[in-house]
């Protein structure tokens, strides 16, 4: 019989049980204990709903308070100095402090770095190494997980990541720092994890080494083959997962490592599946990642199967079907929306559904596809009326609503648009301004349900709405920002809250996938042509620049990210998404402008997701990428300044592209990193105006006016004075008022004593060490 099992399922809850447990225990509304049974509760339910859909093995070590990557970190006692760890058990509030700062003291230090998980949303907890770094069993919570799930009687298959990723992604504070020369150390303390866990008497083990996916130098290779022959575990066999994408030139290192099982992602990787066959040795079980993890379309079951039938007949009983990867990227239950359009419904298939998918699979597979003729033939009428519905003209015309020479080109190069904005704008040296949200209240949000619910009219809401915005005007006058922000009050998410106004999407109710710790977010659906029927922000900016007489910023978020946080279409390239995306947006960006927002800012925080993990594919997506933003931009006045903002990414070997994109200013995040990515900046000569964040949002740490002094200083020995920003790294949205304006509060401040310090320079230059 063939085997199934999930790679991972999301750990969230269907209703967001695990954010409002961790929200209130970081409040200090409730204690650990009940902290503790929230989560044994989610991991039961769990456990419960998989099995159910004939799962044999169910993933432990899938469930994390707050990221997987930070759960190995600590279970190898990889705790950086500051954080006043003193060894031994690492207990869950210096876990905690990890991803969100503070010290065991009580005093504030800086979180460890967070970034994108490859080319998801996720993000993960950065691993900090240095020389000499030591390792040690510290965290045994994997194993109580295992244990709880034994006693409900299920047969488990523990997860984790691979110790080659882990180093992978890890960082160094030394530059050139070979990572490598830590395997002696890690080793021996990842295979005593994995002894761990045999101990409880578990079969497989799975183990994610996603960086198999990757270009990889010829030392990273060699390493795993020297790794993995070190971490034989007597009785335990261990599964190797790749996902992602195909594994190319390391296809050979996979299929030659002493492990009982390899798991291949055939959404991605499916055409290398016959190599893959013809190198595995005949011990060995291939999993197949034969239902898309990634996306929320039903799976195509005669393309499946067509698919599977040689493996089947090739493998027998060695061939296991799964998930392409982890489950946590979709929702978990499509049965929860009702309202989307029923036709829409039909191609739909959410995490429980995509193990229903499995099930059928291996049911044909095992039974003969006779067994389950009617579902197939359900598959396929829904699978021929969305072709049907997607290879239809629209007659939109969108890709020729602007002339292709004045698409991407803006009237004047930068610096001319520089002098033009300069004399329209009059802002201050080392201009304040934040990212765009301010804090969402209860009664914010409770009004926008109770509008969306239909049990509060138009005009209340407006008015609610409009309460809100004075708010945040008044706040930043008070504060003394120079570019201000309406505060986003109307808006639920800075894409969902689009999707909800372009035509060619739908929203969904409950659809909540992880984007890192407690926070959320419901990817709108992507599933026709894109196009604006009317105004979407225009009503709020212009409200927003009516109560004050300094420049207001429009705020918009941009077409390629709108696309990568998006679950999109797969008809059709896309690059030609995209662009439809990028002119509906262009048609909102002229009307801000038209009404009188002199500076609008176009968020791009899912550029460098989207790159394909592969550098041979980098500049075709790169290329369409940057020309959707710049069609976004450029039909505007050489007076009107256009911002974009990046976060919580790695930019340094996409600096052209950023560069051609040709923002006036972007804003970008830093502090965490200590600046670190300015080196890059000023390598590569940026030309434009520059914004590093100098304080991390998602600590709940208030920085310093002196700390957040001294990164600008560092900041100003790379970037000329007249082309640096004050600003936040992120929106405001999840925190609260009182922080808020401690923080800007300090940060305005901090460009205070900057630009005195300029001016003091320049009326005695010689008194100026530069």
């Amino acid at each position: 019989m063939t085997l199934l099992h999930n790679p991972g399922f999301p750990r969230i809850g269907a209703h967001r049980e695990l954010k409002y447990a961790l929200e209130a225990y970081w409040r200090g509304a409730c204690d650990e204990s009940e902290l503790e049974q929230t989560g044994a509760a989610l991991r039961a339910r769990h456990w419960r709903a998989q099995a159910a859909k004939g799962l044999d093995l169910l993933p432990v070590g899938d469930f994390s308070w707050y990221d997987t990557v930070l759960d190995l970190s600590t279970a190898l006692g990889a705790i950086p100095r500051r954080f006043g760890w003193s060894g031994g058990e690492v207990d869950l509030d210096t876990y905690f402090r990890l991803a969100r700062g503070r010290a065991a003291n009580g005093e504030a230090v800086a979180a460890c770095e967070m970034t994108k998980w490859f080319d998801t949303n996720y993000h993960y907890i950065v691993p900090e190494v240095q020389t000499g770094q030591t390792f040690a069993l510290s965290s045994h919570r994997l194993y109580r997980q295992i244990e709880e799930a034994q006693r409900l009687g299920y047969k488990v298959k523990p997860t984790l990541p691979g110790p080659l990723t882990w180093l992978w992604l890890a960082k160094s504070p030394q530059p050139g720092f070979d990572k490598l020369s830590l395997l002696e150390a890690l080793l021996p303390v990842y295979g005593e994890l994995l002894q761990g866990i045999a101990s409880l008497g578990v079969e497989w083990v799975q183990i994610d080494e996603p960086i198999l996916a990757l270009d990889l130098p010829p030392q990273w290779q060699q390493a795993f083959e020297q790794s993995y022959h070190r971490l034989g575990t007597p009785g335990l066999s261990k599964l190797l997962a790749v996902y992602f994408g195909p594994l190319q030139e390391n296809l050979g290192v996979a299929c030659t490592l002493p492990v009982e099982g390899l798991h291949l992602d055939a959404v991605r990787g499916g055409d290398e599946l016959s190599r893959i066959l013809d190198r595995l040795s005949p011990y060995q079980v291939l999993s197949l990642g034969i239902v898309d993890g990634r996306n929320v379309w039903r799976t195509d079951l005669e393309r499946a199967l067509q698919r599977l039938e040689e493996p089947s007949r090739r493998l027998g009983e060695r061939l296991w079907l799964a998930p392409s990867c982890s489950l946590q990227h979709v929702p978990v239950d499509l049965a929860a929306e009702r309202q989307l359009d029923a036709g829409l419904r039909t191609w739909l298939a959410f995490a429980l559904q995509k193990l229903e998918e499995l099930a059928l699979l291996r049911q044909a597979l095992d039974s003969g596809r006779d067994s389950v003729r009617g579902e197939l033939q359900a598959a396929r009428e829904a699978m021929a009326i969305r072709r049907a519905t997607w290879q239809r003209p629209t007659g939109d015309g969108a890709s020729n609503r602007v002339p292709d020479g004045r698409l991407t080109e803006r009237t004047s190069p930068y610096p001319q648009r520089a002098q033009a904005q300069r004399q329209a704008l009059k802002l201050p040296p080392f201009p304040t301004t934040t990212i765009g949200s301010f804090p969402q209240t209860a009664q914010i949000r409770r009004a926008r349900r109770d509008f969306h619910q239909g049990t509060l009219d138009e005009a209340a809401y407006r008015e609610t709405v409009q309460a809100e915005i004075r708010r945040a005007i008044q706040a930043q006058e008070a504060l003394g920002l120079d570019l201000l922000v309406h505060g986003e009050a109307e808006r639920n998410d800075m894409v969902e809250y689009f999707g909800e106004q372009l035509a060619g999407f739908a929203v969904t109710r409950n659809g909540w996938v992880q984007s890192y710790g407690s926070r959320c977010v419901k990817p709108p659906i992507l599933y026709g042509d894109v196009r604006r029927p009317k105004a979407m922000t225009l009503e709020w900016s212009r409200y927003a620049q009516s109560l004050t007489d300094k420049p207001v910023k429009g705020m918009l978020t941009g077409p390629v990210t709108l696309l990568n946080w998006s679950f999109v279409r797969d008809d059709q390239p896309r690059a030609d998404t995209c662009l439809q995306i990028a002119l509906a947006l262009r048609q909102e960006v002229l009307d801000l402008e038209a009404a009188g927002i002199t500076a609008i800012q176009i968020d791009e925080a899912a550029l460098r997701e989207g790159l394909p993990l592969r550098r041979t594919q980098w500049q075709n997506y790169l290329d369409w990428a940057v020309r959707a933003f710049r069609a976004t931009a450029a039909g505007v006045a050489d007076s009107t300044q256009i911002h974009t903002h990046m976060c919580y990414s790695e930019f340094s070997d996409i600096m052209a592209a950023i560069a051609a994109m040709d923002a006036d200013v972007i804003t970008i995040e830093t502090s965490r990193s200590d600046m670190q990515l300015l080196e890059t900046f000023q390598r590569f000569a940026y030309p434009n105006q520059i914004g590093p964040g100098v304080y991390d949002i998602h600590s709940p740490n208030i920085p310093e006016t002196a700390h957040m002094v001294a990164l600008l200083e560092k900041a100003a020995h790379v970037i000329p004075a007249e082309r640096l920003w004050v600003n936040p790294d992120c929106g405001l949205k999840t925190r609260a008022w009182p922080e808020v304006e401690a923080a800007l509060g300090n940060m305005v401040r901090a460009a205070h004593i900057l630009r005195t310090h300029k001016a003091g320079a320049q009326a005695d230059p010689g008194a100026s060490g530069k």
